[in-house]
C-alpha cells in the first residue's frame, strides 16, 4: 500500500470517483442512441440487435486486447499517465463517433472506445495502491458507486438529448471526458511509487501472459470464472435491453434514459452505502454470493414481466448484484503482491473482456432469433431468462471456490 498523507490520500480518492463519474457519464449518454442510431443505418430492429451485439463485441475484444497493456504500463510507469492518456483519446474518439457517416465509421468509433476504456482496470489497480487489504471492498464499493452515478446521468442526458439528434450525445459525451482529462492534469497523485514499479514484459502484457497470473492461485482461475459469469450475464443489458424496451413495451429514448437512471440510483446505493456494512457483518464471501443470487433474481423477473410496470420493479431484486463485484475484487487482490495490481486488474479486464465478446453475439442471436417468423422460441425475454441461470450458476460456483479459497488462507 502506498503511502500518502491524509490529504492527499482523500484528494487522491476525490480524483478516482470525479474521473469515474466524468467517463461513465460520458459512457452512458449514448447508450439510449446508438442502438437507435444502427437501427436507422440499417432499417430493422432485428438486424440492428445482432449488428448491435457485435458493436459491443468488438468495444470488448479490444478491451480483452488492450487491458493487459495498458494495466502492465501502468506497473511499469505509474497510474497517472495512463488515466490521463486515456481520457483524452476517449475524447476524441466520441467525436468520430458524432461525425460518423455510416456503420463503418461507427465500427471504427467502438474500436478506439474499447482501447482507451480499457484505463478502468489502472482505476482499480490506484484505489488497491492507496488502500489496506481490508478496506478494498468498500473502496471498490465506492468505485462502482461512482460508475452507478454516472450511469444515472448519462443514459438521462442520452435519452434527453437523443430526442433534439441522435448525435448529439456523442457531442455531449466529448466534453465530459475532456473535462475528465483536464481535471486529472492538475488534481491527480501518483500513487504507485518506483520503488515498486514493476518493468514492463510483453509476457505478461499479452491477454494471455497476464491471464497466467490467475493461474498462479487455484482459487484465483475460480474466482475469475465467477467473474466472467457475472460479466457474460449482464451483458444482456448492453446487447439487447434497449431494443427489447422498445419492441415489448413501446419506450422511447427518454424512456429507457429514465429507467437507466434508476437503475445507477439503485446501483449507487447498493455499492455506495450497503458493500461496507455488508462485509462488516457477513464477510467478503455471504455477501458476494447474496449479490448474485438477487441478480438472477431480478433478471428473472425482467425476462418473465408482462408489463413495463413490472419490468421496471425487476430492477430493486437486480441491483443487489452490485454488492458482488466489489467483494470479488476485494478477494482476489488480496492473494497477488502490490507490484501485480496492474496485471491483476488487466487480467480480470481481459476475462471480463471475453465475455462480453461471446455474450453480446449469444444475446443479440439469442433476440433476433425469437423474433423471426416461425421460430421455436417465440419469446423476446428469452435472453434475460437465460442470463438469470448463468448468474445463478456464478452464485453456486462463487461459494464454493470462495469457501476454498478461506481454507487455504486459514491454513497458511
Amino acid at each position: 500500500m502506498t503511502v500518502l498523507s491524509g490529504s492527499r490520500r482523500q484528494a487522491a480518492i476525490a480524483f478516482i470517483l470525479v474521473t469515474a463519474v466524468l467517463d461513465v457519464v460520458a459512457m452512458g449518454i449514448i447508450i439510449p442512441v446508438l442502438p437507435s442510431l444502427i437501427e436507422e443505418f440499417v432499417g430493422s430492429n432485428a438486424e440492428a440487435g445482432w449488428i448491435n451485439g457485435v458493436f459491443v463485441a468488438l468495444w470488448a475484444g479490444m478491451q480483452f486486447v488492450a487491458s493487459p497493456i495498458i494495466g502492465s504500463l501502468s506497473d511499469r510507469y505509474g497510474r497517472r499517465p495512463v488515466i490521463l492518456l486515456s481520457t483524452v483519446g476517449l475524447a476524441a474518439d466520441y467525436v468520430l463517433m458524432a461525425v460518423a457517416p455510416n456503420l463503418w465509421w461507427l465500427a471504427l468509433g467502438r474500436i478506439i472506445a474499447g482501447i482507451t476504456s480499457s484505463s478502468f482496470t489502472t482505476v482499480f489497480a490506484y484505489m488497491a495502491d492507496i488502500t489496506a487489504p481490508e478496506e478494498r471492498a468498500r473502496g471498490y464499493g465506492l468505485i462502482g458507486a461512482a460508475f452507478s452515478a454516472g450511469f444515472v446521468a448519462g443514459p438521462l442526458l442520452g435519452g434527453v438529448l437523443g430526442e433534439i439528434s441522435p448525435r448529439a450525445p456523442f457531442w455531449f459525451a466529448a466534453g465530459m471526458s475532456g473535462i475528465a482529462f483536464l481535471y486529472g492534469l492538475f488534481a491527480l497523485p501518483e500513487s504507485l511509487v518506483p520503488a515498486k514499479r514493476m518493468q514492463f514484459s510483453w509476457k505478461r502484457a499479452n491477454p494471455f501472459g497476464a491471464m497466467m497470473l490467475l493461474r498462479s492461485h487455484t482459487e484465483l482461475l475460480g474466482l475469475a470464472f465467477v467473474t466472467f459469469l457475472l460479466h457474460f450475464a449482464h451483458h444482456v443489458f448492453s446487447a439487447v435491453f434497449v431494443l427489447y424496451a422498445a419492441y415489448r413495451y413501446g419506450w422511447h429514448a427518454w424512456e429507457v434514459g429514465v429507467l437507466l437512471a434508476m437503475v445507477g440510483v439503485l446501483d449507487m446505493i447498493v455499492q455506495g452505502a450497503l458493500v461496507g456494512p455488508a462485509v462488516k457483518r457477513f464477510g467478503d464471501r455471504a455477501t458476494m454470493v447474496f449479490g448474485l443470487f438477487g441478480g438472477a433474481v431480478g433478471i428473472a423477473c425482467m425476462g418473465l414481466a408482462p408489463t413495463g410496470l413490472l419490468f421496471t420493479l425487476a430492477m430493486f431484486p437486480n441491483a443487489l448484484w452490485g454488492l458482488a463485484m466489489p467483494t470479488l475484487q476485494s478477494l482476489m487482490t488480496r492473494r497477488v503482491s502490490e507490484s501485480e495490481q496492474g496485471q491483476l486488474q488487466g487480467a480480470n479486464m481481459s476475462v471480463a473482456s471475453i465475455a462480453g465478446v461471446a455474450s453480446p453475439l449469444f444475446f443479440g442471436a439469442v433476440y433476433a432469433f425469437t423474433l423471426r417468423d416461425g421460430s421455436w422460441l417465440p419469446y423476446p425475454g428469452a435472453s434475460f431468462l437465460i442470463a438469470a441461470a448463468v448468474l445463478l450458476c456464478a452464485a453456486i460456483l462463487g461459494w464454493v471456490v470462495a469457501r476454498q479459497a478461506g481454507r487455504a488462507t486459514s491454513l497458511r
